[in-house]
This record gives C-alpha cells, sequence and structure tokens, in this order.
C-alpha cells in the first residue's frame, strides 16, 4: 500500500489525512481536523453526545476537503485506516460505519487501528531524520491514559503498565478546573508555570516506588494521579479560608509545581523501567508530549535517543492513524468491523 486515507473521531475531534509511504518514508499529503473543542469549553469539558452530532455534521465535508488537498483522487487511495476505539462509543461510531461505506463504495481495504497504538506512529510521520527503530520502550501520556509498553515490532509490544485512575492530562485539566481556569486547562497551566515557582509547594509523586495491586514487591510500572488531583484541592482550600479566592502569583506556583510533580513522576519512571529492561530508545505519544516542559526534561534526562512528534501531532489527529495502518494488516470484510470503546493497549 502506498497511499492510505486515515479518519480519527474518537473525541471531540473530526480527523482525516491522505498519507503516502515513498523510499520508506511517510509523507503527509494533507491534514484536517474539525475539533469542537470552543463549544465543549463553555460546558468545562467533551459532552459525549453532543460532540458526536458535531462530528455527524462534519465527517463527510472533513474527509473531502482531506482528499481535495491531498491532490490525488478516490482512485489513488489504496486503503482506509479508521480508529475503531477506544474512545466515546457514539463519536467512534461516526467514523468506523462512514469508513464501512466509503471502503465498500469505492471498493478499498478497510485497515482498524487501535487509538492508543496509534497516537505511537505519529513518530513515523514526516520524519526527515532517523527513524524509531526496534526493541523501543513507549510512553503514551494523555488526557485518558499515562501507559508504558515495550515495542519489540511494529504493533507487537508488551504492556507495563498504565493509570489506575486519573490519567496525566487528566490532573492536568481537573486541577486547573480548581484554579479557576477555563478547559482545557493543561495548557494552560503549562502556560502559568513558566511564570511560578515550581518549588513554592510540595505536591506528591505518586507511585514513584510502585507497588503490586496484591501488595507485593514494588515490582508494578503503574501510574495514579487521582491523589495529586485531591492535594492541589486541599492546598487550593489551605490558601482561601475564606473563600476569598486564589491571587494570579498564587495560581502560577501551584501550576508550577503542579506541572513540576506530573513530569517528576512521568520522567522518574520512564527512565527507571527504560534501565532495568535496557531500553536506550524512547518513543513518546500522546497530548500532554506536546508539553514543553515534559519534552525538555526528557530530552536532558533520559539516557539514549528520544522521539517525539511535533505538538500538532500529539493530540487526536488522523496522520497517525493513517500511519499506522501502513504497518497493520486490514481485514477481510469492511462490514465485519465494530467500533469498541474499551480497546486498550493491556492485551
Amino acid at each position: 500500500m502506498k497511499v492510505i486515507l486515515g479518519i480519527e473521531t474518537s473525541c471531540d475531534e473530526t480527523a482525516a489525512a491522505v498519507l503516502e509511504q515513498k523510499d520508506k518514508r511517510i509523507n503527509i499529503l494533507s491534514n484536517v481536523v474539525a475539533s469542537s473543542i470552543e463549544l465543549q469549553a463553555k460546558y468545562g469539558g467533551v459532552i459525549p453526545e453532543q460532540a458526536a452530532r458535531e462530528q455527524l455534521k462534519s465527517i463527510v465535508p472533513v474527509v473531502e476537503h482531506a482528499i481535495h488537498d491531498s491532490r490525488l483522487t478516490i482512485n489513488d487511495l489504496d486503503a482506509i485506516a479508521v480508529t475503531q476505539g477506544p474512545g466515546l462509543i457514539g463519536s467512534l461510531l461516526v467514523g468506523v460505519e462512514t469508513a464501512k461505506v466509503l471502503a465498500m463504495t469505492w471498493n478499498k481495504p478497510l485497515i482498524p487501528i487501535n487509538h492508543l497504538v496509534g497516537h505511537f506512529y505519529a513518530n513515523w510521520a514526516a520524519v526527515r531524520g532517523s527513524l524509531p527503530t526496534f526493541p523501543s520502550l513507549g510512553l503514551l501520556v494523555s488526557g485518558g491514559h499515562s501507559d508504558l509498553v515495550m515495542f519489540t515490532n511494529h504493533n507487537k509490544y508488551k504492556y507495563l503498565g498504565g493509570t489506575r485512575d486519573d490519567a496525566a492530562g487528566e490532573a492536568f485539566d481537573k486541577s486547573a478546573r480548581l484554579l479557576g481556569l477555563p478547559y482545557p486547562g493543561g495548557p494552560l497551566i503549562s502556560k502559568l508555570a513558566k511564570e511560578g515557582n515550581r518549588k513554592a509547594f510540595h505536591l506528591p509523586r505518586p507511585m514513584m516506588k510502585g507497588f503490586s495491586a496484591k501488595g507485593g514487591p514494588a515490582s508494578d510500572w503503574d501510574f495514579s494521579f487521582s491523589g495529586l488531583k485531591t492535594a492541589v484541592l486541599n492546598l487550593v482550600n489551605q490558601l482561601t479560608p475564606t473563600g476569598s479566592g486564589l491571587t494570579s502569583q498564587q495560581v502560577s506556583d501551584i501550576s508550577a509545581s503542579l506541572e513540576t510533580a506530573i513530569v517528576d513522576t512521568l520522567v522518574i519512571k520512564t527512565i527507571k523501567a527504560a534501565k532495568t529492561f535496557g531500553m536506550n530508545q524512547l518513543i513518546v505519544s500522546g497530548g500532554v508530549a506536546a508539553n514543553q516542559y515534559l519534552r525538555e526534561r526528557l530530552f536532558a534526562e533520559f539516557p539514549g535517543k528520544v522521539f517525539i512528534p511535533p505538538p500538532s501531532l500529539c493530540t487526536d489527529n488522523a496522520v497517525m492513524i493513517a500511519t499506522a495502518g501502513f504497518f497493520t494488516k486490514p481485514i477481510e470484510n469492511p462490514l465485519d468491523l465494530q467500533a469498541n470503546p474499551n480497546l486498550s493497549l493491556n492485551v
């Protein structure tokens, strides 16, 4: 396969992209994303039914736009790759059912992609330098996931650990709400952190030593950020006993302390896993991978090569889905594909 149309609708974005593989390099011919984030921001988060309704309106125009921008025709497409899951079921259905209809109508192979695996493949798109190789340690950090996996080849990996409650991105967004910041809060916290004192408040670094679910030895690689969010709540209540509200400097200092705690946890545990399993290459992905402080820390402290996509390809997009399609087998019958909101990396 040389040219793939990718479709991504796992949450509130409606995305389509056309990619071409040439001389072992994958080039982005088009990349279109229609987001309802401004609408969701009015309500402080994503409302699933509302997101799906917006995607129903956008999916066909977005696909048409992506093909038009690629300067190719439908006949030039070799396959269609689509996010099968995980995600919001209504949103997933919009993408999956559209892809099934297009695959049958255009007589194209259909390739189902695990959204979480797809995030890692953003590191293979439009790269002009060296490409990731195997074995590699993978770190996925997003709004709903904080996972460590060990890749031995394309689509072959061992799940090491993941979030037991709130993910890193969720901790950013929920803490932002406690600070009175609008949704999405992660980028705002990162911006305010630059004006704050990272040592102003000591917030917990959850599960830094690890523990097993049965109380055994510290041998797992899970994350937990719900306690960190609670610590922010307690700190806010402590600083505003009369309900007078936080000062702008206090918000910046808490933002800096929070970002430092989250990044410390991610970086230290990732480096420890790399040393334990003898990995000298790290592949980072997910929306939180756009965080500049995390990127700086990983590049400075990881004892090996680090691959991180440009910020524009860290958040949900169809480029990563199409890229993953080049390394994934199509299903025999497109009509057999079913959206699965519960897909995970732990298989």
